[in-house]
Protein backbone atom coordinates (compact mmCIF):
# COMPACT_ATOMS: atom_id res chain seq x y z
CA UNK A 1 0.00 0.00 0.00
CA UNK A 2 1.26 3.50 -0.72
CA UNK A 3 2.71 5.83 2.06
CA UNK A 4 0.23 8.41 2.61
CA UNK A 5 1.72 11.92 3.11
CA UNK A 6 0.31 15.31 4.41
CA UNK A 7 -0.03 17.62 2.35
CA UNK A 8 -1.46 21.35 1.67
CA UNK A 9 -3.73 21.38 -1.78
CA UNK A 10 -1.22 23.64 -3.49
CA UNK A 11 1.65 21.86 -3.03
CA UNK A 12 -0.08 18.61 -4.42
CA UNK A 13 -1.27 20.37 -7.58
CA UNK A 14 2.39 21.43 -7.94
CA UNK A 15 4.07 18.25 -6.72
CA UNK A 16 1.31 16.12 -9.32
CA UNK A 17 2.51 18.45 -12.01
CA UNK A 18 5.93 17.57 -11.26
CA UNK A 19 5.32 14.14 -11.75
CA UNK A 20 3.05 14.18 -14.24
CA UNK A 21 6.05 15.85 -16.34
CA UNK A 22 5.85 19.24 -16.05
CA UNK A 23 9.01 20.98 -16.72
CA UNK A 24 7.95 24.59 -17.17
CA UNK A 25 6.23 27.08 -14.65
CA UNK A 26 5.46 30.48 -15.48
CA UNK A 27 4.04 32.87 -12.88
CA UNK A 28 3.03 35.33 -11.05
CA UNK A 29 2.37 35.31 -6.92
CA UNK A 30 -1.17 36.34 -6.01
CA UNK A 31 -3.10 34.83 -2.64
CA UNK A 32 -4.32 32.11 -2.17
CA UNK A 33 -2.58 30.29 -4.85
CA UNK A 34 1.12 30.85 -4.46
CA UNK A 35 2.64 28.09 -2.49
CA UNK A 36 2.19 26.60 -6.20
CA UNK A 37 4.96 29.29 -7.28
CA UNK A 38 6.97 28.67 -4.22
CA UNK A 39 6.69 25.25 -4.62
CA UNK A 40 7.77 25.23 -7.87
CA UNK A 41 10.53 27.63 -7.33
CA UNK A 42 12.40 25.21 -5.23
CA UNK A 43 11.13 21.89 -6.97
CA UNK A 44 12.18 23.08 -10.79
CA UNK A 45 15.72 23.38 -10.64
CA UNK A 46 16.45 20.27 -8.95
CA UNK A 47 14.62 18.45 -11.62
CA UNK A 48 16.42 20.10 -14.54
CA UNK A 49 12.93 21.89 -15.11
CA UNK A 50 12.50 25.91 -15.33
CA UNK A 51 10.60 28.10 -12.60
CA UNK A 52 10.24 31.26 -14.17
CA UNK A 53 8.38 34.25 -11.82
CA UNK A 54 7.38 36.96 -14.73
CA UNK A 55 7.26 40.39 -14.23
CA UNK A 56 3.15 40.30 -14.57
CA UNK A 57 0.43 37.52 -15.32
CA UNK A 58 0.39 38.85 -18.90
CA UNK A 59 3.72 38.08 -19.08
CA UNK A 60 3.51 34.52 -17.43
CA UNK A 61 0.92 33.59 -20.09
CA UNK A 62 2.53 34.52 -23.09
CA UNK A 63 5.61 32.40 -21.99
CA UNK A 64 3.27 29.49 -21.09
CA UNK A 65 2.13 30.22 -25.14
CA UNK A 66 5.67 29.70 -25.95
CA UNK A 67 6.55 26.54 -24.13
CA UNK A 68 3.47 25.07 -25.27
CA UNK A 69 3.96 25.67 -28.94
CA UNK A 70 7.70 23.79 -28.31
CA UNK A 71 5.96 20.93 -27.77
CA UNK A 72 6.53 21.16 -23.34
CA UNK A 73 4.41 19.79 -20.51
CA UNK A 74 3.58 23.68 -19.43
CA UNK A 75 1.67 24.97 -16.33
CA UNK A 76 0.66 28.26 -14.76
CA UNK A 77 -1.67 29.26 -12.18
CA UNK A 78 -3.12 32.55 -10.22
CA UNK A 79 -5.85 33.17 -8.90
CA UNK A 80 -9.17 35.04 -10.37
CA UNK A 81 -7.77 38.31 -11.15
CA UNK A 82 -4.35 37.08 -12.37
CA UNK A 83 -6.61 34.82 -14.49
CA UNK A 84 -8.27 37.60 -15.66
CA UNK A 85 -5.22 39.08 -17.08
CA UNK A 86 -4.12 35.98 -18.90
CA UNK A 87 -7.29 35.62 -20.40
CA UNK A 88 -6.08 37.20 -24.07
CA UNK A 89 -2.97 34.79 -23.99
CA UNK A 90 -5.30 32.02 -23.56
CA UNK A 91 -7.57 32.85 -26.04
CA UNK A 92 -4.40 32.80 -28.53
CA UNK A 93 -3.23 29.54 -26.97
CA UNK A 94 -6.65 27.83 -27.89
CA UNK A 95 -6.48 29.41 -31.33
CA UNK A 96 -3.36 28.14 -32.23
CA UNK A 97 -4.37 24.57 -30.61
CA UNK A 98 -2.01 24.18 -27.78
CA UNK A 99 -2.10 22.23 -24.76
CA UNK A 100 -1.50 23.88 -21.46
CA UNK A 101 -2.44 23.29 -17.94
CA UNK A 102 -4.17 27.04 -16.28
CA UNK A 103 -4.78 26.39 -12.28
CA UNK A 104 -6.87 28.82 -11.17
CA UNK A 105 -7.59 28.89 -6.72
CA UNK A 106 -10.25 30.88 -6.71
CA UNK A 107 -10.63 33.82 -4.49
CA UNK A 108 -13.74 36.77 -3.72
CA UNK A 109 -13.93 39.40 -5.93
CA UNK A 110 -14.94 40.89 -8.57
CA UNK A 111 -11.96 43.53 -8.83
CA UNK A 112 -8.90 42.32 -6.18
CA UNK A 113 -12.16 41.45 -3.82
CA UNK A 114 -11.05 39.40 -0.87
CA UNK A 115 -8.22 36.27 -0.23
CA UNK A 116 -10.41 34.24 1.20
CA UNK A 117 -12.27 31.14 -0.56
CA UNK A 118 -15.23 31.65 -3.04
CA UNK A 119 -16.29 30.50 -6.18
CA UNK A 120 -17.30 33.16 -8.59
CA UNK A 121 -15.05 32.53 -11.50
CA UNK A 122 -17.62 29.86 -12.69
CA UNK A 123 -18.43 32.25 -15.68
CA UNK A 124 -14.81 32.94 -16.32
CA UNK A 125 -13.86 29.41 -16.99
CA UNK A 126 -16.92 28.06 -18.41
CA UNK A 127 -18.25 30.28 -20.77
CA UNK A 128 -15.55 31.97 -22.49
CA UNK A 129 -12.30 33.22 -20.42
CA UNK A 130 -10.99 35.24 -23.63
CA UNK A 131 -12.47 36.37 -26.80
CA UNK A 132 -13.83 34.18 -29.59
CA UNK A 133 -15.62 30.84 -30.04
CA UNK A 134 -13.40 28.39 -28.12
CA UNK A 135 -13.87 26.21 -24.39
CA UNK A 136 -11.35 24.66 -22.23
CA UNK A 137 -11.90 21.77 -20.25
CA UNK A 138 -12.54 22.84 -16.37
CA UNK A 139 -11.71 20.20 -13.75
CA UNK A 140 -13.24 20.70 -10.37
CA UNK A 141 -11.72 18.98 -7.72
CA UNK A 142 -13.59 18.44 -3.88
CA UNK A 143 -10.78 17.15 -2.14
CA UNK A 144 -6.68 17.43 -1.51
CA UNK A 145 -6.52 13.59 -2.85
CA UNK A 146 -8.72 14.52 -6.26
CA UNK A 147 -6.70 17.43 -6.79
CA UNK A 148 -3.94 14.85 -7.43
CA UNK A 149 -5.74 12.98 -9.93
CA UNK A 150 -7.23 15.04 -11.72
CA UNK A 151 -4.16 17.51 -11.94
CA UNK A 152 -2.42 14.55 -13.61
CA UNK A 153 -5.52 14.04 -15.92
CA UNK A 154 -5.68 17.96 -17.07
CA UNK A 155 -2.22 17.09 -18.75
CA UNK A 156 -3.08 13.75 -20.82
CA UNK A 157 -6.29 15.78 -21.43
CA UNK A 158 -4.63 18.56 -22.30
CA UNK A 159 -1.90 17.09 -24.98
CA UNK A 160 -4.59 14.30 -26.43
CA UNK A 161 -7.01 16.90 -27.68
CA UNK A 162 -4.54 20.00 -28.32
CA UNK A 163 -6.02 22.81 -25.70
CA UNK A 164 -6.02 24.49 -22.18
CA UNK A 165 -6.99 22.97 -19.67
CA UNK A 166 -8.00 24.75 -16.35
CA UNK A 167 -8.11 23.03 -12.98
CA UNK A 168 -9.96 25.55 -10.58
CA UNK A 169 -10.35 25.28 -6.97
CA UNK A 170 -11.49 27.42 -4.18
CA UNK A 171 -9.01 29.16 -1.37
CA UNK A 172 -9.87 26.88 1.18
CA UNK A 173 -9.40 23.52 -0.82
CA UNK A 174 -5.87 25.22 -1.88
CA UNK A 175 -4.90 25.71 1.72
CA UNK A 176 -6.64 22.88 3.60
CA UNK A 177 -3.92 19.97 4.57
CA UNK A 178 -4.92 16.41 3.96
CA UNK A 179 -3.15 12.92 3.78
CA UNK A 180 -2.34 11.86 -0.10
CA UNK A 181 -1.11 9.28 -1.77
CA UNK A 182 0.80 9.98 -5.17
CA UNK A 183 -0.35 6.98 -7.00
CA UNK A 184 -1.28 8.77 -10.25
CA UNK A 185 -4.12 7.33 -12.47
CA UNK A 186 -2.75 5.47 -15.50
CA UNK A 187 -2.61 8.13 -18.53
CA UNK A 188 -4.20 7.35 -22.16
CA UNK A 189 -2.14 6.84 -25.00
CA UNK A 190 -1.13 10.45 -26.53
CA UNK A 191 -0.42 11.34 -29.80
CA UNK A 192 3.65 12.36 -30.89
CA UNK A 193 3.40 15.91 -30.69
CA UNK A 194 4.10 16.21 -35.18
CA UNK A 195 3.25 20.03 -34.59
CA UNK A 196 5.50 21.29 -32.45
CA UNK A 197 7.95 23.96 -33.35
CA UNK A 198 11.12 22.26 -32.18
CA UNK A 199 13.33 22.82 -34.94
CA UNK A 200 13.82 20.83 -38.21
CA UNK A 201 17.25 20.20 -38.77
CA UNK A 202 16.39 20.06 -42.34
CA UNK A 203 14.81 17.17 -41.92
CA UNK A 204 10.91 18.16 -42.27
CA UNK A 205 8.99 20.92 -43.05
CA UNK A 206 8.98 23.79 -41.28
CA UNK A 207 6.10 23.97 -38.67
CA UNK A 208 4.34 27.35 -37.99
CA UNK A 209 1.83 28.14 -34.67
CA UNK A 210 -0.61 30.46 -35.36
CA UNK A 211 -3.91 31.90 -34.55
CA UNK A 212 -3.99 34.41 -37.35
CA UNK A 213 -5.86 33.78 -40.32
CA UNK A 214 -6.46 36.59 -42.88
CA UNK A 215 -9.08 34.87 -45.08
CA UNK A 216 -12.99 34.67 -43.41
CA UNK A 217 -13.22 30.88 -44.55
CA UNK A 218 -10.35 30.15 -43.59
CA UNK A 219 -10.83 30.66 -40.10
CA UNK A 220 -13.93 30.16 -40.28
CA UNK A 221 -13.36 26.06 -41.36
CA UNK A 222 -10.91 25.99 -38.69
CA UNK A 223 -13.37 27.33 -36.12
CA UNK A 224 -15.93 24.77 -36.90
CA UNK A 225 -13.25 21.49 -36.72
CA UNK A 226 -12.48 22.54 -33.45
CA UNK A 227 -16.09 22.82 -32.38
CA UNK A 228 -16.28 19.08 -34.03
CA UNK A 229 -13.72 18.30 -31.36
CA UNK A 230 -15.60 20.57 -28.73
CA UNK A 231 -18.99 17.86 -29.26
CA UNK A 232 -16.84 15.18 -29.10
CA UNK A 233 -15.64 16.31 -25.67
CA UNK A 234 -19.24 16.71 -25.00
CA UNK A 235 -19.75 13.17 -25.15
CA UNK A 236 -17.01 11.49 -23.68
CA UNK A 237 -15.32 13.52 -21.28
CA UNK A 238 -17.90 14.62 -18.34
CA UNK A 239 -17.40 13.23 -14.89
CA UNK A 240 -19.56 13.54 -11.75
CA UNK A 241 -20.22 11.88 -8.37
CA UNK A 242 -23.72 10.69 -6.93
CA UNK A 243 -23.99 10.73 -3.70
CA UNK A 244 -27.23 8.92 -1.86
CA UNK A 245 -28.97 9.80 -4.98
CA UNK A 246 -30.66 6.09 -5.08
CA UNK A 247 -33.85 6.96 -3.71
CA UNK A 248 -33.53 10.36 -3.53
CA UNK A 249 -36.39 12.44 -3.43
CA UNK A 250 -34.66 16.06 -3.56
CA UNK A 251 -31.15 16.59 -5.03
CA UNK A 252 -28.71 19.07 -3.68
CA UNK A 253 -26.08 19.93 -6.67
CA UNK A 254 -22.96 21.86 -5.74
CA UNK A 255 -18.63 21.35 -6.69
CA UNK A 256 -15.54 21.48 -5.15
CA UNK A 257 -15.53 22.02 -1.58
CA UNK A 258 -18.89 23.67 -1.47
CA UNK A 259 -20.19 19.71 -2.09
CA UNK A 260 -18.24 18.38 0.88
CA UNK A 261 -19.79 20.89 3.06
CA UNK A 262 -23.36 20.08 1.00
CA UNK A 263 -22.70 16.24 1.91
CA UNK A 264 -22.77 16.86 5.99
CA UNK A 265 -26.35 18.56 5.37
CA UNK A 266 -27.41 15.73 3.34
CA UNK A 267 -26.60 13.12 6.23
CA UNK A 268 -28.51 15.08 9.06
CA UNK A 269 -31.17 15.88 6.26
CA UNK A 270 -31.51 12.13 5.79
CA UNK A 271 -31.50 11.24 9.64
CA UNK A 272 -34.32 13.33 9.97
CA UNK A 273 -36.37 11.59 7.23
CA UNK A 274 -35.97 13.68 4.32
CA UNK A 275 -34.47 11.88 1.05
CA UNK A 276 -31.52 14.07 -0.32
CA UNK A 277 -28.75 13.38 -2.05
CA UNK A 278 -26.15 15.09 -4.12
CA UNK A 279 -24.84 15.63 -7.63
CA UNK A 280 -21.44 16.59 -7.67
CA UNK A 281 -20.27 17.81 -11.07
CA UNK A 282 -16.38 17.00 -11.88
CA UNK A 283 -15.89 18.68 -15.31
CA UNK A 284 -17.42 21.77 -15.29
CA UNK A 285 -16.98 21.81 -19.08
CA UNK A 286 -18.12 19.93 -20.50
CA UNK A 287 -20.96 20.38 -18.10
CA UNK A 288 -22.48 16.67 -16.98
CA UNK A 289 -26.09 17.39 -17.97
CA UNK A 290 -27.10 13.62 -18.31
CA UNK A 291 -26.39 13.56 -14.81
CA UNK A 292 -29.17 15.77 -13.70
CA UNK A 293 -31.56 14.14 -16.78
CA UNK A 294 -31.98 11.24 -15.61
CA UNK A 295 -33.82 12.35 -12.49
CA UNK A 296 -36.41 14.08 -13.80
CA UNK A 297 -39.69 12.53 -13.36
CA UNK A 298 -37.92 11.04 -9.55
CA UNK A 299 -36.93 14.38 -7.46
CA UNK A 300 -39.19 16.89 -6.42
CA UNK A 301 -36.83 19.92 -6.56
CA UNK A 302 -32.98 20.84 -7.07
CA UNK A 303 -31.07 22.91 -4.77
CA UNK A 304 -28.21 24.29 -6.51
CA UNK A 305 -25.54 25.36 -3.31
CA UNK A 306 -22.62 27.50 -4.61
CA UNK A 307 -20.06 30.49 -2.88
CA UNK A 308 -21.13 32.40 -5.49
CA UNK A 309 -24.40 34.68 -6.27
CA UNK A 310 -26.01 31.14 -8.50
CA UNK A 311 -23.40 31.04 -11.59
CA UNK A 312 -24.21 27.06 -11.80
CA UNK A 313 -27.96 27.48 -11.69
CA UNK A 314 -28.43 28.59 -15.47
CA UNK A 315 -26.57 25.09 -16.41
CA UNK A 316 -28.37 23.11 -14.15
CA UNK A 317 -31.95 24.37 -15.14
CA UNK A 318 -30.43 23.62 -18.83
CA UNK A 319 -29.81 20.15 -18.07
CA UNK A 320 -33.40 19.40 -16.54
CA UNK A 321 -34.87 21.72 -19.66
CA UNK A 322 -36.21 23.54 -16.58
CA UNK A 323 -38.77 19.86 -15.47
CA UNK A 324 -37.46 20.55 -12.39
CA UNK A 325 -37.84 23.52 -10.13
CA UNK A 326 -34.57 24.73 -9.33
CA UNK A 327 -33.67 27.26 -6.22
CA UNK A 328 -30.51 28.45 -5.00
CA UNK A 329 -28.46 29.20 -1.93
CA UNK A 330 -25.20 30.65 -1.88
CA UNK A 331 -22.68 32.91 0.01
CA UNK A 332 -20.48 35.38 -1.59
CA UNK A 333 -17.53 37.87 -0.17
CA UNK A 334 -15.31 34.73 1.00
CA UNK A 335 -17.87 33.52 2.98
CA UNK A 336 -18.95 29.69 3.00
CA UNK A 337 -22.41 28.20 3.40
CA UNK A 338 -22.66 25.75 6.58
CA UNK A 339 -24.78 23.04 6.61
CA UNK A 340 -27.07 24.36 9.04
CA UNK A 341 -27.85 27.19 6.66
CA UNK A 342 -28.54 24.61 3.93
CA UNK A 343 -30.33 22.86 6.04
CA UNK A 344 -33.07 25.47 6.70
CA UNK A 345 -33.31 26.30 3.11
CA UNK A 346 -34.36 22.65 1.63
CA UNK A 347 -36.46 22.80 4.62
CA UNK A 348 -37.80 26.02 3.72
CA UNK A 349 -38.44 24.04 -0.10
CA UNK A 350 -40.10 20.85 1.53
CA UNK A 351 -41.76 22.14 3.91
CA UNK A 352 -39.90 19.73 6.56
CA UNK A 353 -41.08 16.90 5.37
CA UNK A 354 -39.84 14.42 2.46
Amino acid sequence: MAEKVLLKGNEAIAETAILAGCRYFFGYPITPQTEISAYMAKRMPKIGGVFLQAESEVSAANMVYGAAAAGARVMTSSSSPGISLKAEAISYIAGADLPAVIVNIMRAGPGLGGIQAAQGDYHQATKGLGHGDYKMIVLAPSSVQEIIDLTAEAFDLSDYYRMPVMLVGDGMLGQMMEPVTFELPKGRELPEKTWATTGTQMKREHNVINSLYIKPNDLEQIVLERNQKYKQIEETETKYEAYRMEDADYMITAYGSTARIAKNAIDELREQGIKVGLIRPITLWPFPQEAYRQYVGHVKAILCVEMSLGQMVDDVKLAVESKIPVDFYGRCGGNIPYPDEIIAKMKEMTGGVA
